[in-house]
This record gives structure tokens, C-alpha cells and sequence, in this order.
């Protein structure tokens, strides 16, 4: 869950209305005009982005207290630069954009502290595109098991428990790469002992190799997340 100041929640609960939320629609999608930003109450929303091969590559999934929409900020013409789909039905606040903006430009330091957590977020999508530029597709899928395992792991006699079902399309979408190549390089992983798995859980059985291999630089884990 991202971390939002008591001053900045207060500033959106007096700038929106509540909608319910439905498991495969779509709050935003990219290309849009963006008029609207949501702040989760309940359920889960997955943040993408469509490549120009017609691949998606999923950014970060979203629960409860995170805040999503927010690029489209003091914009001209804003659109939305990324897709929201629901993944567990819920339900959002709704935050109208202008009328957010007009209530930033009213109060500095929650300005300030909006600033602030727009540049966490800007690090977390920063360190991820790293990954993926310096160490390829296999990068992409060794630090998104320590993303995950940082989100969802549960420690195990045998090694970190990344406690949420996820297909190898799951992975894939967050890689930007093909099902066949996860289903390749999760062989070899296997096969080397560095994870085990059990129908559509992942244990990861040896973090440091997955580590040493991406140069990982042990960022908190407020910043080395799936969130």
C-alpha cells in the first residue's frame, strides 16, 4: 500500500464521490481523456501499458489507500497514459481532477507532500525499467520474484512463499516479454534449485542468486515492490 499523509487523504475525501467497482472492467484506459483520478478503497486494479508489438506490460497492481490516475495531473488536455483494469472487484473513490488541482494550488505543503509521493512513485517505475533495460527479459523476471516475494512473501522452511496465485501469463504481462519465455527461464530456475513451485505458487528457494544476478541494489522495500 503506498503511503499517503493524513493532510493529502483529507484534501481527496473532500473532492470525491464513491463507486463500486466490477473484476474485468476497465476504471481508465490509455488514451483517454483524463478527467478523473481514484483512490482504492477495496479490491485490487492493475496498471499497464500496451507496447507497440501488442504485448502488455503491467507496471503495478494496485489495493487499497494507493491512488491511481495521478500522471494526469495539472496536464493541458490530459489523457491517460496507462490503463486501469479491475483484477478483484471493489470499490474506488473518485477524485475529480480540477477540482483537485484547484485545492493543491490552494495548500502548499500539501502540494509539496503530493510532490513527494509522486516522486516514490516515479522511482519505483524507474527501478523496474532498469531491470528490464540492463539485464533483459531475465532481469525483468528475477526482479519482479523479488518484487512479489516483497509484497507477498511468507517466510518458508524452504525458502520465501510468494503467497498469491499467479499464471505464467501473470509473469509475463509484468515482464513485458512472452509466455514462452517465462515458461523457459521458470524451467531453468527450477531445474537450478533457485525456486520451486506448486500448481500457481512460487516458493523462491535461493533470493540471494536472483539478486547477485540483477546487481540488486537492496532498495527499501517501499520501492522494491509489486504496489
Amino acid at each position: 500500500m503506498s503511503e499517503i499523509s493524513a493532510e493529502l487523504t483529507e484534501i481527496f475525501q473532500m473532492v470525491h464521490h464513491m463507486r463500486k467497482t466490477e473484476k474485468g472492467a476497465f476504471l481508465f484506459q490509455e488514451g483517454e481523456n483524463a478527467a478523473e483520478l481514484f483512490l482504492i478503497q477495496s479490491g485490487k486494479v492493475q496498471i499497464s501499458k500496451m507496447v507497440p508489438d501488442g504485448r502488455e506490460l503491467t507496471l503495478r497492481m494496485c489495493s487499497e489507500g494507493d491512488l491511481i490516475g495521478e500522471l494526469s495531473l495539472f496536464c493541458p488536455a490530459p489523457k491517460y497514459m496507462l490503463s486501469a483494469k479491475i483484477v478483484e472487484s471493489g470499490e474506488v473513490a473518485v477524485i475529480y481532477r480540477d477540482d483537485l488541482e484547484e485545492k493543491l494550488a490552494e495548500n502548499s505543503r500539501a502540494a509539496l507532500e503530493f510532490m513527494r509521493w509522486l516522486s516514490g512513485q516515479h522511482r519505483k517505475t524507474q527501478t523496474k525499467f532498469r531491470d528490464l533495460v540492463l539485464h533483459g527479459k531475465k532481469g525483468a523476471l528475477y526482479s519482479t520474484l523479488i518484487r512479489l516475494s516483497n509484497s507477498y512473501g511468507v517466510a518458508r522452511k524452504n525458502g520465501i512463499l510468494i503467497n498469491v496465485p499467479l499464471t505464467n501469463q501473470d509473469l509475463a504481462n509484468f515482464c513485458g516479454t512472452s509466455r514462452e519465455v517465462v515458461n523457459r527461464l521458470l524451467s531453468e530456475l527450477r531445474k537450478n534449485d533457485i525456486i520451486s513451485m506448486d500448481k500457481s505458487l512460487i516458493t523462491i528457494q535461493d533470493l540471494d542468486y536472483l539478486k547477485l544476478e540483477i546487481d540488486c541494489e537492496n532498495c527499501p522495500v517501499d520501492i522494491c515492490n509489486i504496489e
